[in-house]
């Protein structure tokens, strides 16, 4: 039986999967990376410190795979996923001529307004965070002037494992700016300032980008042949591994912030609202995320204290109060309003009661989000699968189902890299 590696990278570490033809996951492996540094208030980190940790993390991998019984030699595919927008210039050897910029480094405003200019009102380029004034950024670096390659996260992992660069997939570059309905670059690039010569090739996810480099699959044991495929995002990954498949499936990520993901036929976006569509192959991924979530939680509760009171809910019997639970005034999704105002009152003396309604005020902004999707032409919700820490929590679960009327199941699995092995495997 055929295996395949995912390799996902995140903010603060590398985790590998290997998966089988079945599905399942044979052996993973996690390597943990420093914390970024911060330049002019911008978090960014030195790129060779994502190679060490996933050149660490393979070496861990094939000890986990040894110990499963299988090997390296195994593996006929992979695939790479990373932080959404995070970005870098590399010269024509692949080392790194700047630092790579994360995908929360902002404030890029001289860049954003010159994009501006000649940007459609509905370009996801537009934005002083997002990738295309973060390019125009890393172009007028000190060693900008001999720059080949202008390379994200996932796409420069993969190029080292390659030993060649010039490739994206099509999750990467919508930031970017990429039109993904006609999968060109823009004709309006030029006028901004963008240098075409370092723009990557885009191919779709889960197409070939290559074979992995001699030298690198000596080193490791992978055999001649292993194909590097087209991988995506963090967040798409961590979609492909939730089991959803069919269109109108969605998942809601229950962490910190409110976040959901719908799988539909076509795209559909609101920039004013920051919903926009990734696309995977033939299908779309609209989605948007909320400022409120499991943070709002513990601004009152302790994750011992919720745990404790969750067996006394009771779902079956509304609270009536109408939270809007938010850690401090303004919203992004599903109500675009700066000013909004977090309405948790009035607070009932019992912690139970209000806990419930938090979960309750909760659950119905996920249930306006999806109605938000469905109004600007995505496919009704049939089933939803959770993701994140809330996951967890039984009670919350029936009131979500109830709120939103279809079937709330959990994730078969929250790893990216699992989502992205899946790609690797064709299951996608």
């Amino acid at each position: 039986m055929p295996l395949y590696l995912g390799i996902d990278i995140g903010t603060s570490g590398v985790r590998t999967s290997v998966i089988g033809d079945t599905d399942t996951e044979v052996a993973s492996a996690s390597v943990n990376m420093p914390a970024p540094i911060r330049i002019d208030e911008r978090p960014c980190q030195d790129a060779t410190i994502w190679w060490e940790a996933v050149r660490q993390c393979l070496r861990d991998q094939a000890t986990s795979l040894r110990e499963a019984g299988r090997q390296f030699d195994e593996i006929t595919a992979m695939a790479v996923d990373g932080t959404s927008g995070t970005l870098l210039l590399t010269d024509a050897d692949l080392n790194p001529l700047t630092l790579g910029y994360l995908y929360n480094s902002a404030n890029f405003t001289s860049e954003a307004e010159a994009i501006a200019r000649y940007a459609p009102e509905t370009s996801m380029a537009r934005g002083a965070g997002f990738s295309l004034a973060r390019l125009l950024f890393l172009q007028k670096q000190v060693n900008a002037g001999t720059a080949k390659h202008a390379l994200h996260q996932a796409d420069w992992i993969a190029a080292k494992l390659m030993g060649q660069g010039g490739f994206s997939d099509e999750t990467n570059v919508l930031k970017m700016g990429f039109d993904l309905e006609q999968r060109i670059w823009p004709d309006w690039f030029c006028a901004c300032g963008v240098e075409l010569d370092l723009l990557p090739d885009v191919k779709p996810v889960g197409e070939m980008f290559g074979v992995v480099e001699g030298a690198i699959a000596k080193q490791f044991g992978f055999s001649h042949d292993v194909k590097v495929i087209a991988g995506t995002t963090d967040s798409n990954a961590a979609f492909l591994a939730s089991g959803a498949s069919q269109i109108g499936e969605g998942v809601t990520s229950l962490g910190t912030t409110l976040a959901i993901k719908l799988l539909s036929e076509k795209p559909v976006t609101d920039a004013s609202r920051g919903v926009y569509s990734h696309r995977i192959k033939d299908m779309w991924l609209p989605g948007g995320a909320s400022n409120s979530g499991g943070g709002v939680l513990l601004d009152h509760f302790t994750a011992q204290r919720m745990s404790e009171m969750e067996t006394e809910l009771i779902p079956e019997s509304p609270t009536g109060l109408d939270y809007y639970p938010l850690s401090r005034p303004g919203e992004r999704f599903p109500i675009n309003d700066p000013n909004l105002q977090p309405r948790l009152t009035p607070r009932p003396e019992n912690d139970l009661k209000f806990f419930q309604a938090l979960l309750e005020g909760l659950s119905e902004i996920e249930r306006i989000a999806y109605t938000a999707l469905e109004e600007l032409g995505a496919p009704t919700l049939k089933r939803v699968f959770t993701a994140g820490g809330g996951a967890q929590n039984q009670a919350w679960t029936r009131i979500r189902s109830a709120k939103l009327g279809v079937p709330v199941v959990d994730a078969q699995s929250s790893n990216a890299s699992t989502g992205v092995a899946r790609i690797a495997a064709g299951l996608i």
